[in-house]
């Protein structure tokens, strides 16, 4: 993070970032009380990442920063210089869904779409951390996150499916 100058050496009110998001390194110039969220939407053009309510409260803007689920609402950009950050679109190769996405679809785990960036992310974070999670371990993480379209069910399902799938993948577990 680089305080920007002026010509007769004042500082003015921006900062230079570099942000690591999905692979790939940014610089971005912005205010220091400009969120993450408006970042990645507005500069960087990421509009996967939703805003909600702008509160933390409903999880539609979750990415993972350094691999751990965080509201992007709720963080400055210039909180995450020099941080790993992946947003929803970092799931997909191209035109082939992640095995999470086909999880979502198979399962029904979404309705309108709009939480579903969000529980995405809050379940990858989640499951990378967690691969033997339970059900209701996992009931209890999308909690966490609102939904006011499938009732949940169907994103633990998708969740605990995809899970499942991972652990088969990945075979029995070493002693």
């Amino acid at each position: 993070m680089t305080d920007i100058t002026t010509g007769t050496g004042n500082t003015t009110d921006v900062l230079l970032l570099t942000l690591d998001v999905n692979g790939e390194q940014h610089e971005v110039i912005t205010e220091p009380r400009r969120t993450l969220v408006d970042v990645l939407r507005h500069d960087l053009r990421l509009t996967g990442t939703h805003v909600g309510c702008e509160h933390g409260i409903c999880g539609a803007c979750t990415v993972l920063v350094d691999d751990r689920p965080a509201r992007a609402c709720l963080m400055f950009a210039a909180q995450a210089d020099g941080a790993r950050i992946r947003t929803v679109e970092s799931l997909s190769d191209g035109a082939e869904l992640s095995d999470l996405q086909r999880a979502f679809s198979d399962h029904h785990g979404l309705q309108c779409g709009f939480c579903t960036p969000g529980f995405l992310m809050l379940a990858e974070g989640f499951l990378a951390e967690r691969p033997e999670a339970t059900k209701d371990e996992i009931r209890e993480v999308v909690a966490a996150n609102l939904c006011r379209c499938t009732g949940y069910q169907t994103i633990v399902e998708a969740i605990d499916g995809c899970a499942v799938a991972r652990r088969c993948t990945r075979g029995p577990k070493e002693s």
